[in-house]
């Protein structure tokens, strides 16, 4: 029986690594025709912004492979022309379609797109129909599932290890902070929520400085709708990308100031050159009072940083060449 062939067109990083599990899979439609299936790792949605490029594009990649269906995987949000941001777009007569990974919500998305991946391609293996066929995300709870998708894309994890400097000034600056006298009293005299606010304000310091320095603000292209709501979108991902990313870098900063602190410091020795009352519950607060000065402290060294390297830190493969080629257009003064 002649195998069905399929084309897995995939953005780089993780549309790629998408594909390629689905491949291993080997799938058989509800005939038993088998599908052999090819994966080609390529930035197709690069410069493109608008689904029916897309498509336009995997038609001619079927049409230079020969495959009988073609399915693009994207990190780029897909939406039609009444602003509904899409999870699949299907143009059954060439028999393509783009699966927004995003648009899946970001959790279990392996397990998610090879179930949708299936049911796309047997859906459009079936030559009896020729319809055009989409699915739309609901307005408003879709939305928030398409952000989190695309938050979880740009991997704020990373930005730990994508930020080297920022951190060697953090852990500098606690290192020295934790050991001084002033701290101790500063902290002593501090009550939890004083605590609380220089928490969150040396995280939202660091976020703000990491956008500026970084030139992470993305503006609309036009003074269209549809391009005001694409940045909007495109820059809250970005803040809560970076505002997880930062929170991440503050835990590890707390624990490792608390592990120095109970490793140099004898609460009973501090005391008496304070001459005050202290014990180890107080190392926990003087941690915490540390581990938001050397936050700042960060900010500073993020500075030492390249903008190509926050940026990597910051976006998914995608989005930072989107960004990068965004760059690269505007006219400079």
């Amino acid at each position: 029986m002649k195998p069905i062939r399929v084309g897995l067109v995939a953005d780089p990083a993780q549309p790629t690594e998408v594909a390629h599990r689905f491949r291993d899979v080997e799938p058989t439609d509800d005939d038993g025709r088998p599908w052999h299936i090819e994966v080609v790792s390529e930035p197709f949605t690069t410069a493109c912004e608008d689904v029916d490029t897309a498509l336009s594009r995997l038609t001619d990649h079927a049409r230079e492979h020969r495959w009988d269906v073609v399915v693009g995987l994207t990190e780029l949000p897909l939406r039609d022309g009444d602003g509904r941001y899409l999870l699949i777009e299907t143009d059954r007569q060439q028999r393509t379609a783009v699966l927004s990974l995003p648009a899946l919500g970001g959790l279990r998305v392996h397990r998610r797109s090879r179930h949708a991946l299936g049911e796309l391609i047997s859906g459009m293996a079936d030559t009896a129909s020729t319809s055009e066929r989409r699915v739309a995300m609901p307005r408003r709870r879709g939305h928030g599932r398409l952000l989190l998708g695309m938050v979880l894309a740009n991997r704020p994890w990373l930005l730990v290890p994508g930020l080297k400097s920022a951190l060697v000034a953090a852990l500098t600056t606690g290192a020295i902070a934790t050991i001084n006298s002033t701290m101790w009293l500063l902290a002593g005299s501090l009550s939890w929520w004083r605590l609380a606010i220089a928490t969150v304000t040396s995280i939202a310091l660091i976020t703000g400085w990491l956008v500026i320095d970084g030139e992470l603000w993305d503006r609309p292209e036009d003074d269209t709708p549809q391009a005001r709501d694409r940045s909007r979108l495109y820059n809250t991902s970005t803040l809560v990308t970076l505002l997880a990313g930062v929170i991440i870098c503050y835990l590890a900063l707390y624990l490792l100031n608390l592990v120095w602190a109970l490793f140099v410091l004898d609460p009973a020795v501090m005391g008496g050159y304070l001459h005050m009352s202290v014990d180890y519950g107080d190392l926990f607060m003087l941690t915490w009072f540390v581990a938001s000065a050397a936050t700042v402290g960060g900010a500073l060294g993020s500075g030492l940083e390249s903008d190509e390297a926050i940026r990597a830190a910051a976006y998914s493969k995608r989005e930072e060449d989107r960004r990068a080629r965004i760059a690269r257009d505007r006219p400079r003064h």
